[in-house]
């Protein structure tokens, strides 16, 4: 009997429990602002006809359906290449990027930081935005589902990569742009901990390798490393500083970016002292939206990018390098290389945002602008 009254009062409590869960976010809901109905109510009050004031808020469920959902990999080139969620592909043979890949915002400094900065009454305001609400659960939904060794099984095709590298460079007109990527880099200095891409890619021709272990970076020094491609280490040496390596190491686990900081004098002593500030340690910040626009899809991959002076992605590449891939890497810097020739890209310049993107002007050798 006793044990018959425990589970009955255990049930009631779920029962509570869930209740409390399904009004919580509406009960803090700022005065005057009408918000649908709980889905426990079964009956509803059909407004009189005309009468938009008195027009009832719609049910939770037309509430949810109403949340914009957005699939990331419906709109990109890369909608049939492998990922860590969703339907799993049985067979895949990777194709070359047929248009453009990145974001269609220019980067800025200080963006994707990972860092929440909204201030208590904008934080209280968004816990009780019913929308919002359905977001973020979608959005819980969709990480719990994600399989755990979806992208270690995906390495079985074709080891990782998810695609070709186009014959040839992206128009600039209609090429998009890397994202600003935020984190530390190798150097001994306080602004070493808190460091942005974007202002130093502005103005240079950049080979950006991105990867999250050993094996992509392995993959990622097919493309760029001086055993494997010594022609593009003569490229970069013959531009006089106008071209450049970065290379962006992810790694969002809270524990192995501790131990990677905890050897970071291991780095250091691989690494020529003057690219210590093009190495960036980076934890937070890249999102789901980021990793579709610029084709990362695979944490366990390494992926390479061929960026121009106005941070548009102009070239980009996955995996190892085919020998094609290589040899279109050293065209495609050697044409930036001309473009900026032909521009007048030289000495010190600074981004300034346009009608339609990132511009950029020349400042001359007294600091003065051109």
């Amino acid at each position: 009997m006793f044990a018959t009254r425990t589970r009955i009062k255990a049930a009631t409590c779920l029962f509570c429990q869930w209740r409390k869960f399904s009004v919580s976010a509406r009960q803090f809901a700022t005065p005057g602002k009408q918000l649908p109905p709980s889905t426990s109510q079964t009956t509803t009050t059909k407004p009189p006809a005309g009468d938009a004031k008195g027009a009832a808020a719609p049910a939770a469920g037309d509430a949810a359906a109403q949340v914009k959902k957005v699939d990331p990999a419906a709109a990109s080139p890369l909608a049939h290449a492998p990922r860590a969620y969703g339907k799993k592909v049985e067979s895949f043979t990777p194709t070359p990027l047929g248009r453009p890949i990145g974001m269609r915002t220019p980067p800025r400094a200080g963006e994707n930081t990972g860092v929440d900065t909204r201030t208590l009454q904008q934080r209280r305001d968004d816990f009780v935005n019913w929308e919002k609400h359905l977001e973020r659960r979608e959005y819980l939904k969709s990480q719990m589902s994600r399989p755990y060794f979806r992208d270690w099984s995906n390495m079985q095709f074709h080891k990782g990569k998810t695609f070709l590298a186009p014959p040839r460079l992206f128009k600039a007109d209609l090429s998009l742009y890397i994202p600003n990527f935020h984190g530390r880099t190798l150097e001994k200095t306080p602004e070493a901990k808190k460091a942005d891409t974007t202002p130093l890619l502005e103005g240079r021709a950049t080979i950006i390798s991105i990867f999250s272990s050993l094996w992509a970076e392995n993959q990622a020094k097919t493309f760029m490393s001086p055993q494997a491609n010594p022609a593009l280490h003569e490229a970069i040496k013959a531009s006089g500083g106008k071209a450049q390596i970065v290379q962006v190491n992810v790694e969002e686990d809270a524990l192995k970016a501790w131990l990677i900081r905890l050897f970071m004098g291991s780095l250091r002593a691989r690494i020529r002292k003057e690219d210590w500030g093009k190495y960036f340690l980076v934890r937070k910040g890249i999102t789901t939206d980021i990793r579709e626009s610029i084709g990362l899809l695979n944490s366990k991959v390494g992926y390479t990018y061929l960026v121009d002076h106005q941070c548009r992605i102009r070239w980009a590449g996955s995996g190892d390098a085919d020998p094609e891939e290589k040899e279109g890497l050293v065209k495609g810097l050697n044409r930036l290389l001309d473009e900026m020739n032909k521009e007048g890209v030289s000495g010190k310049y600074v981004a300034r945002p346009t009608g339609e993107g990132v511009g950029v002007k020349k400042v001359a050798s007294s600091g003065t602008v051109a």
